[in-house]
Protein backbone atom coordinates (compact mmCIF):
# COMPACT_ATOMS: atom_id res chain seq x y z
CA UNK A 1 0.00 0.00 0.00
CA UNK A 2 1.22 3.51 -0.75
CA UNK A 3 2.38 6.09 1.76
CA UNK A 4 -0.51 8.22 0.50
CA UNK A 5 -2.97 5.51 1.56
CA UNK A 6 -1.31 5.26 4.98
CA UNK A 7 -1.38 9.03 5.47
CA UNK A 8 -5.05 9.23 4.50
CA UNK A 9 -5.87 6.35 6.83
CA UNK A 10 -4.08 8.02 9.73
CA UNK A 11 -5.93 11.28 9.09
CA UNK A 12 -9.24 9.38 9.15
CA UNK A 13 -8.20 7.67 12.38
CA UNK A 14 -7.44 10.99 14.07
CA UNK A 15 -10.78 12.43 12.97
CA UNK A 16 -12.72 9.39 14.16
CA UNK A 17 -10.97 9.43 17.54
CA UNK A 18 -11.88 13.08 18.01
CA UNK A 19 -15.52 12.18 17.35
CA UNK A 20 -15.45 9.43 19.98
CA UNK A 21 -13.44 11.41 22.56
CA UNK A 22 -16.38 12.08 24.95
CA UNK A 23 -17.44 8.42 25.02
CA UNK A 24 -13.87 7.14 25.43
CA UNK A 25 -13.12 9.46 28.35
CA UNK A 26 -16.49 8.70 29.92
CA UNK A 27 -15.60 5.01 29.83
CA UNK A 28 -12.29 5.67 31.61
CA UNK A 29 -14.07 7.70 34.29
CA UNK A 30 -16.80 5.09 34.81
CA UNK A 31 -14.27 2.28 35.20
CA UNK A 32 -12.24 4.38 37.63
CA UNK A 33 -15.26 5.22 39.76
CA UNK A 34 -16.48 1.61 39.93
CA UNK A 35 -13.42 -0.67 40.33
CA UNK A 36 -13.81 -4.44 40.25
CA UNK A 37 -11.16 -7.03 41.10
CA UNK A 38 -9.92 -10.03 39.13
CA UNK A 39 -12.58 -12.32 37.62
CA UNK A 40 -15.33 -10.12 39.10
CA UNK A 41 -15.27 -7.36 36.45
CA UNK A 42 -18.86 -7.85 35.29
CA UNK A 43 -19.87 -4.18 35.14
CA UNK A 44 -16.53 -3.19 33.65
CA UNK A 45 -16.75 -5.82 30.92
CA UNK A 46 -20.31 -4.74 30.13
CA UNK A 47 -19.24 -1.10 29.79
CA UNK A 48 -16.35 -1.96 27.46
CA UNK A 49 -18.63 -4.16 25.38
CA UNK A 50 -21.38 -1.54 25.18
CA UNK A 51 -19.00 1.13 23.88
CA UNK A 52 -17.92 -1.17 21.05
CA UNK A 53 -21.37 -2.59 20.32
CA UNK A 54 -22.76 0.91 19.89
CA UNK A 55 -20.09 1.56 17.24
CA UNK A 56 -20.96 -1.50 15.17
CA UNK A 57 -18.56 -4.09 16.56
CA UNK A 58 -19.81 -7.68 16.81
CA UNK A 59 -19.46 -8.04 20.56
CA UNK A 60 -19.57 -10.95 23.01
CA UNK A 61 -19.37 -10.76 26.80
CA UNK A 62 -18.27 -14.03 28.34
CA UNK A 63 -16.10 -15.97 25.93
CA UNK A 64 -13.29 -18.52 25.84
CA UNK A 65 -14.46 -19.89 29.17
CA UNK A 66 -14.16 -16.61 31.10
CA UNK A 67 -17.40 -14.86 32.11
CA UNK A 68 -15.79 -11.40 32.24
CA UNK A 69 -13.81 -11.66 29.00
CA UNK A 70 -14.96 -9.57 26.03
CA UNK A 71 -14.40 -10.07 22.31
CA UNK A 72 -15.44 -7.35 19.85
CA UNK A 73 -14.74 -7.59 16.12
CA UNK A 74 -15.05 -5.07 13.28
CA UNK A 75 -14.35 -5.74 9.61
CA UNK A 76 -13.30 -8.80 7.67
CA UNK A 77 -9.86 -7.78 6.40
CA UNK A 78 -6.90 -10.09 5.96
CA UNK A 79 -4.68 -8.26 8.48
CA UNK A 80 -6.01 -8.95 11.96
CA UNK A 81 -5.13 -6.43 14.66
CA UNK A 82 -5.91 -7.39 18.28
CA UNK A 83 -5.89 -4.73 20.99
CA UNK A 84 -5.95 -5.85 24.62
CA UNK A 85 -8.17 -4.11 27.17
CA UNK A 86 -7.49 -4.67 30.84
CA UNK A 87 -10.03 -3.49 33.40
CA UNK A 88 -9.45 -5.31 36.68
CA UNK A 89 -8.56 -3.23 39.72
CA UNK A 90 -6.60 -3.87 42.90
CA UNK A 91 -8.33 -4.82 46.15
CA UNK A 92 -9.08 -1.85 48.42
CA UNK A 93 -7.15 0.77 46.38
CA UNK A 94 -8.99 0.52 43.07
CA UNK A 95 -7.36 1.46 39.76
CA UNK A 96 -3.90 1.98 41.20
CA UNK A 97 -2.38 0.40 38.09
CA UNK A 98 -4.43 2.48 35.68
CA UNK A 99 -6.34 -0.30 33.97
CA UNK A 100 -9.15 2.17 33.32
CA UNK A 101 -6.66 3.99 31.07
CA UNK A 102 -5.68 0.73 29.37
CA UNK A 103 -9.28 -0.24 28.64
CA UNK A 104 -10.36 3.20 27.44
CA UNK A 105 -7.30 3.63 25.22
CA UNK A 106 -7.86 0.17 23.72
CA UNK A 107 -11.48 1.01 22.96
CA UNK A 108 -10.49 4.40 21.56
CA UNK A 109 -7.83 2.84 19.34
CA UNK A 110 -10.29 0.27 18.01
CA UNK A 111 -13.09 2.77 17.39
CA UNK A 112 -10.74 5.05 15.45
CA UNK A 113 -8.99 2.23 13.58
CA UNK A 114 -12.36 1.06 12.31
CA UNK A 115 -12.40 4.18 10.11
CA UNK A 116 -9.52 2.70 8.10
CA UNK A 117 -10.59 -0.95 8.17
CA UNK A 118 -11.70 -1.03 4.54
CA UNK A 119 -8.82 0.99 3.08
CA UNK A 120 -6.20 -1.00 5.00
CA UNK A 121 -7.94 -4.40 4.64
CA UNK A 122 -8.21 -4.86 8.42
CA UNK A 123 -10.07 -6.89 10.96
CA UNK A 124 -10.03 -4.95 14.23
CA UNK A 125 -10.41 -6.99 17.43
CA UNK A 126 -10.68 -5.81 21.00
CA UNK A 127 -10.06 -8.55 23.53
CA UNK A 128 -11.14 -7.70 27.05
CA UNK A 129 -8.73 -9.62 29.25
CA UNK A 130 -9.76 -10.16 32.89
CA UNK A 131 -7.56 -10.75 35.90
CA UNK A 132 -4.19 -9.27 34.97
CA UNK A 133 -3.40 -8.35 38.56
CA UNK A 134 -4.00 -11.87 39.82
CA UNK A 135 -5.10 -14.86 37.80
CA UNK A 136 -3.40 -14.57 34.40
CA UNK A 137 -6.42 -13.86 32.22
CA UNK A 138 -4.35 -13.45 29.05
CA UNK A 139 -2.55 -16.73 29.65
CA UNK A 140 -5.90 -18.47 30.01
CA UNK A 141 -7.23 -16.76 26.88
CA UNK A 142 -4.06 -17.66 25.00
CA UNK A 143 -4.51 -21.34 25.87
CA UNK A 144 -8.16 -21.13 24.83
CA UNK A 145 -7.26 -19.83 21.35
CA UNK A 146 -8.36 -16.21 21.70
CA UNK A 147 -5.16 -14.92 20.06
CA UNK A 148 -4.79 -17.69 17.48
CA UNK A 149 -6.03 -15.80 14.42
CA UNK A 150 -4.50 -12.39 15.23
CA UNK A 151 -1.44 -11.10 13.38
CA UNK A 152 -0.40 -8.65 16.10
CA UNK A 153 -1.39 -7.90 19.70
CA UNK A 154 -1.09 -4.35 21.06
CA UNK A 155 -1.68 -2.50 24.32
CA UNK A 156 -0.21 0.37 26.30
CA UNK A 157 0.20 0.63 30.08
CA UNK A 158 0.19 3.85 32.11
CA UNK A 159 3.22 4.91 34.08
CA UNK A 160 3.80 7.95 36.30
CA UNK A 161 5.71 11.01 35.17
CA UNK A 162 7.72 10.43 32.02
CA UNK A 163 7.21 8.78 28.65
CA UNK A 164 9.78 6.03 28.07
CA UNK A 165 11.30 4.50 24.97
CA UNK A 166 10.75 0.83 25.73
CA UNK A 167 13.09 -0.47 23.01
CA UNK A 168 15.12 -3.35 24.36
CA UNK A 169 13.16 -3.51 27.59
CA UNK A 170 11.26 -6.41 29.05
CA UNK A 171 9.40 -7.20 32.24
CA UNK A 172 9.99 -9.72 34.95
CA UNK A 173 8.29 -13.04 34.59
CA UNK A 174 6.50 -14.14 37.74
CA UNK A 175 5.62 -17.64 38.90
CA UNK A 176 3.53 -17.91 42.08
CA UNK A 177 2.70 -21.15 43.82
CA UNK A 178 2.04 -22.60 47.27
CA UNK A 179 3.93 -25.51 48.79
CA UNK A 180 2.07 -27.46 51.46
CA UNK A 181 3.92 -29.60 53.99
CA UNK A 182 2.01 -32.30 55.85
CA UNK A 183 3.27 -33.95 59.02
CA UNK A 184 1.74 -35.52 62.11
CA UNK A 185 0.27 -33.67 65.08
CA UNK A 186 1.26 -34.53 68.62
CA UNK A 187 1.43 -32.94 72.07
CA UNK A 188 4.46 -30.69 72.03
CA UNK A 189 5.32 -31.39 75.70
CA UNK A 190 3.99 -34.87 76.45
CA UNK A 191 4.90 -36.66 73.19
CA UNK A 192 6.94 -34.46 70.83
CA UNK A 193 8.81 -37.47 69.46
CA UNK A 194 5.54 -38.83 68.09
CA UNK A 195 4.99 -35.78 65.95
CA UNK A 196 6.23 -34.84 62.48
CA UNK A 197 6.64 -31.06 62.40
CA UNK A 198 5.35 -29.47 59.20
CA UNK A 199 6.42 -26.01 60.37
CA UNK A 200 10.00 -27.28 60.63
CA UNK A 201 9.79 -28.32 56.99
CA UNK A 202 8.66 -24.84 56.00
CA UNK A 203 11.49 -23.33 58.05
CA UNK A 204 14.13 -25.58 56.48
CA UNK A 205 12.75 -24.74 53.05
CA UNK A 206 13.07 -21.02 53.71
CA UNK A 207 16.65 -21.43 54.92
CA UNK A 208 17.53 -23.52 51.87
CA UNK A 209 15.98 -20.95 49.55
CA UNK A 210 17.86 -18.18 51.30
CA UNK A 211 21.16 -20.00 50.75
CA UNK A 212 20.17 -20.74 47.14
CA UNK A 213 19.98 -17.03 46.32
CA UNK A 214 23.79 -16.76 46.19
CA UNK A 215 23.93 -19.24 43.31
CA UNK A 216 21.20 -17.61 41.21
CA UNK A 217 21.83 -15.18 38.33
CA UNK A 218 21.49 -11.45 38.90
CA UNK A 219 17.93 -10.22 38.60
CA UNK A 220 16.20 -13.30 40.00
CA UNK A 221 13.84 -12.46 42.84
CA UNK A 222 12.38 -14.99 45.27
CA UNK A 223 9.80 -13.99 47.87
CA UNK A 224 8.31 -16.27 50.50
CA UNK A 225 5.40 -15.93 52.90
CA UNK A 226 4.46 -18.40 55.61
CA UNK A 227 0.70 -18.62 55.03
CA UNK A 228 0.01 -21.30 57.67
CA UNK A 229 2.12 -22.99 60.29
CA UNK A 230 0.16 -24.29 63.26
CA UNK A 231 -2.51 -22.92 65.56
CA UNK A 232 -1.37 -23.71 69.11
CA UNK A 233 2.08 -23.53 70.66
CA UNK A 234 1.65 -26.83 72.51
CA UNK A 235 0.75 -28.83 69.40
CA UNK A 236 3.30 -30.10 66.90
CA UNK A 237 2.01 -28.56 63.62
CA UNK A 238 0.89 -31.14 61.10
CA UNK A 239 0.22 -28.58 58.37
CA UNK A 240 2.24 -25.66 56.97
CA UNK A 241 1.87 -23.61 53.80
CA UNK A 242 4.61 -21.62 52.15
CA UNK A 243 3.54 -19.15 49.46
CA UNK A 244 6.35 -18.53 46.99
CA UNK A 245 7.03 -16.15 44.13
CA UNK A 246 9.90 -16.43 41.63
CA UNK A 247 10.65 -13.56 39.22
CA UNK A 248 13.23 -13.26 36.45
CA UNK A 249 13.77 -11.33 33.21
CA UNK A 250 14.39 -14.46 31.13
CA UNK A 251 11.93 -17.32 30.80
CA UNK A 252 14.62 -20.03 30.91
CA UNK A 253 16.24 -18.50 34.00
CA UNK A 254 12.80 -18.23 35.60
CA UNK A 255 11.97 -21.89 34.95
CA UNK A 256 15.35 -23.04 36.26
CA UNK A 257 14.96 -20.97 39.43
CA UNK A 258 11.50 -22.42 40.06
CA UNK A 259 12.92 -25.94 39.63
CA UNK A 260 15.66 -25.25 42.17
CA UNK A 261 13.23 -23.74 44.67
CA UNK A 262 11.07 -26.86 44.42
CA UNK A 263 14.15 -29.02 45.00
CA UNK A 264 14.78 -27.03 48.20
CA UNK A 265 11.21 -27.73 49.31
CA UNK A 266 11.55 -31.41 48.49
CA UNK A 267 14.75 -31.56 50.51
CA UNK A 268 13.05 -29.87 53.45
CA UNK A 269 10.27 -32.46 53.37
CA UNK A 270 12.76 -35.33 53.26
CA UNK A 271 14.81 -33.84 56.09
CA UNK A 272 11.80 -33.54 58.39
CA UNK A 273 9.84 -36.63 57.40
CA UNK A 274 6.94 -34.68 55.92
CA UNK A 275 5.10 -35.11 52.69
CA UNK A 276 4.70 -32.14 50.39
CA UNK A 277 2.65 -30.90 47.43
CA UNK A 278 2.57 -27.90 45.09
CA UNK A 279 -0.50 -25.89 44.13
CA UNK A 280 -0.27 -23.33 41.33
CA UNK A 281 -3.63 -21.59 41.14
CA UNK A 282 -2.80 -19.17 38.33
CA UNK A 283 -0.53 -19.40 35.28
CA UNK A 284 3.06 -18.25 35.46
CA UNK A 285 3.61 -14.80 33.95
CA UNK A 286 6.42 -14.80 31.38
CA UNK A 287 8.73 -11.88 30.54
CA UNK A 288 7.59 -9.46 27.83
CA UNK A 289 9.34 -9.84 24.48
CA UNK A 290 8.73 -6.59 22.60
CA UNK A 291 8.44 -6.82 18.81
CA UNK A 292 11.08 -4.25 17.93
CA UNK A 293 9.64 -3.11 14.59
CA UNK A 294 6.17 -2.60 16.04
CA UNK A 295 7.72 -0.84 19.01
CA UNK A 296 9.67 1.44 16.66
CA UNK A 297 6.39 2.41 15.02
CA UNK A 298 4.80 3.02 18.42
CA UNK A 299 7.67 5.29 19.47
CA UNK A 300 7.41 7.21 16.19
CA UNK A 301 3.66 7.64 16.55
CA UNK A 302 3.75 8.54 20.22
CA UNK A 303 6.27 11.28 19.42
CA UNK A 304 3.87 12.47 16.71
CA UNK A 305 1.28 13.17 19.44
CA UNK A 306 3.73 15.71 20.87
CA UNK A 307 5.29 13.58 23.58
CA UNK A 308 9.00 13.28 24.35
CA UNK A 309 10.41 9.83 25.09
CA UNK A 310 13.45 9.15 27.28
CA UNK A 311 15.50 6.01 27.70
CA UNK A 312 15.05 4.19 31.02
CA UNK A 313 18.13 3.82 33.23
CA UNK A 314 18.20 0.03 32.81
CA UNK A 315 16.81 -2.58 30.43
CA UNK A 316 14.43 -4.36 32.78
CA UNK A 317 11.43 -3.59 34.94
CA UNK A 318 10.23 -4.68 38.33
CA UNK A 319 6.68 -5.46 37.30
CA UNK A 320 5.15 -8.52 35.70
CA UNK A 321 2.28 -8.93 33.25
CA UNK A 322 0.44 -11.74 31.53
CA UNK A 323 0.99 -9.84 28.27
CA UNK A 324 4.43 -11.43 28.49
CA UNK A 325 2.83 -14.81 27.78
CA UNK A 326 1.25 -13.41 24.63
CA UNK A 327 4.48 -11.78 23.49
CA UNK A 328 6.39 -15.03 23.80
CA UNK A 329 4.28 -16.66 21.06
CA UNK A 330 3.29 -13.83 18.69
CA UNK A 331 4.30 -10.29 17.61
CA UNK A 332 3.22 -7.99 20.42
CA UNK A 333 4.11 -4.79 22.24
CA UNK A 334 3.48 -3.60 25.78
CA UNK A 335 4.88 -0.05 25.95
CA UNK A 336 4.01 2.60 28.54
CA UNK A 337 2.17 5.90 28.33
CA UNK A 338 2.91 8.56 30.94
CA UNK A 339 0.37 10.17 33.19
CA UNK A 340 2.40 13.34 33.05
CA UNK A 341 2.97 14.98 36.39
CA UNK A 342 1.94 11.91 38.38
CA UNK A 343 4.23 11.17 41.32
CA UNK A 344 2.63 8.14 42.93
CA UNK A 345 4.07 4.76 42.19
CA UNK A 346 1.83 2.11 40.60
CA UNK A 347 -0.08 -0.03 43.11
CA UNK A 348 -0.40 2.86 45.57
CA UNK A 349 -3.38 4.93 46.61
CA UNK A 350 -1.60 8.02 45.29
CA UNK A 351 -1.40 6.64 41.76
CA UNK A 352 -4.99 5.43 41.96
CA UNK A 353 -6.04 9.04 42.46
CA UNK A 354 -3.83 10.18 39.58
CA UNK A 355 -5.30 7.72 37.06
CA UNK A 356 -8.32 10.02 36.86
CA UNK A 357 -8.27 13.63 35.73
CA UNK A 358 -6.84 15.73 32.88
CA UNK A 359 -3.40 14.07 32.75
CA UNK A 360 -4.97 10.61 32.76
CA UNK A 361 -7.40 11.67 30.02
CA UNK A 362 -4.46 12.90 27.92
CA UNK A 363 -2.79 9.51 28.39
CA UNK A 364 -5.96 7.75 27.21
CA UNK A 365 -6.27 9.81 24.05
CA UNK A 366 -2.57 9.83 23.11
CA UNK A 367 -2.25 6.07 23.71
CA UNK A 368 -5.37 5.40 21.65
CA UNK A 369 -4.06 7.45 18.74
CA UNK A 370 -0.56 5.97 18.88
CA UNK A 371 -1.91 2.41 19.06
CA UNK A 372 -4.24 2.94 16.10
CA UNK A 373 -1.54 4.66 14.05
CA UNK A 374 0.92 1.86 14.84
CA UNK A 375 -1.55 -0.73 13.57
CA UNK A 376 -2.18 1.37 10.46
CA UNK A 377 1.54 1.73 9.74
CA UNK A 378 2.07 -2.00 10.14
CA UNK A 379 -0.83 -2.77 7.82
CA UNK A 380 0.35 -0.30 5.17
CA UNK A 381 3.98 -1.50 5.17
CA UNK A 382 3.81 -4.40 2.69
CA UNK A 383 7.02 -6.24 3.76
CA UNK A 384 6.24 -5.86 7.47
CA UNK A 385 2.61 -6.87 6.96
CA UNK A 386 3.68 -9.98 5.05
CA UNK A 387 6.23 -10.99 7.69
CA UNK A 388 3.66 -10.61 10.47
CA UNK A 389 1.11 -12.67 8.56
CA UNK A 390 3.72 -15.32 7.76
CA UNK A 391 4.48 -15.56 11.47
CA UNK A 392 0.80 -16.21 12.18
CA UNK A 393 0.61 -18.91 9.51
CA UNK A 394 3.73 -20.59 10.89
CA UNK A 395 2.31 -20.42 14.40
CA UNK A 396 -0.98 -21.91 13.24
CA UNK A 397 0.83 -24.71 11.41
CA UNK A 398 2.68 -25.65 14.60
CA UNK A 399 -0.59 -25.64 16.55
CA UNK A 400 -2.23 -27.89 13.97
CA UNK A 401 0.71 -30.27 14.06
CA UNK A 402 0.76 -30.55 17.84
CA UNK A 403 -3.02 -30.37 18.36
CA UNK A 404 -5.17 -30.56 15.22
CA UNK A 405 -8.27 -29.40 17.08
CA UNK A 406 -6.56 -26.28 18.47
CA UNK A 407 -6.46 -24.38 15.19
CA UNK A 408 -9.28 -22.27 13.79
Amino acid sequence: MSTTTAAAAKAAIRARLAKHRPAVLALSAQLHEDPEVAFEEHRSAARVAAALWDAGFATTVGCYGLPTAVEAVYGTGSFRVLICAEYDALPKIGHACGHNIIAASAVGAALSLAAAATDLDLTVIVLGTPAEEEGGGKALLLDAGAFAQADIALMAHPTPGTDIDCSGTSSQGCNRFTVTFTGKASHAAAAPADGVNALNAATVAQVAIGLLRQQLPDGVRINALLAAGGSAINVIPDHAELSLEVRANDVHVQNDAVHRVLLACEGAALATGCTWSVDQRSPAYLPVRQHEELLRLWNQNLRATGRTLVRPPSGGGGGSTDMGNVSQVMPAIHPVIAVRGARGMPHTAAFAEETSGPAADAAVMDAALALAWTAADAAADAPLRASLQDARLARTAVQEETNPRAAG
